[in-house]
């Protein structure tokens, strides 16, 4: 008997694919990146990144794109679990629909950080800098690696 009050735990479905590049993961990071409800202004930021990608790069941007995403996902993380009055930071693997979020949360945390451009010349640089596996963005998932593994010592906490 299902518990009252909780979410169920089947997944929400996937939005749409974008229309110019046909791709479910663009789709997602415009809903990510999209600001009080304009969904047109983040499309417009993300299809102007990409083409300063194919500018820069003269590679196909969406290429670019999937590998920098590729590459700031992380495979582990660390959560916090309470046992006996004590935290510890218990490692964790990430659910691929996690991760990739967690990927484009990173990616647009340290576009945003930056000062002095337009967003979409922002974001280009660090999904660039993240398909090298180089920016901001990949520095924090090495350095959620290195935590994880930093705290393997107590995985066995992990249920």
């Amino acid at each position: 008997m299902p518990r009252k009050g909780l979410r169920p735990r089947d997944k929400r479905p996937l939005p749409q694919p974008d229309y110019k590049y046909n791709s479910v993961l663009v789709s997602r990071f415009v809903n990510k990146l999209n600001y009080a409800g304009k969904k047109s202004a983040s499309e417009k930021v993300l299809m102007g990144a990409m083409q300063v990608i194919a500018d820069k790069t003269k590679q196909e941007p969406l290429s670019v794109f999937n590998k920098c995403i590729e590459n700031v996902r992380p495979l582990v993380e660390v959560k916090a679990r309470r046992v006996g009055g004590a935290t510890y930071q218990v490692p964790n693997e990430v659910k691929t629909i996690r991760s990739t979020t967690l990927a484009m949360r990173w990616l647009l945390t340290a576009a945003r950080s930056k000062k002095g451009k337009p967003m979409s010349e922002r974001l280009a640089e660090e999904i660039i800098l993240g398909s090298k596996k180089e920016g901001t963005a990949f520095k924090k998932r090495e350095d959620t690696h290195k935590m994880a593994e930093a705290n393997r010592a107590f995985a066995h906490f992990k249920w």
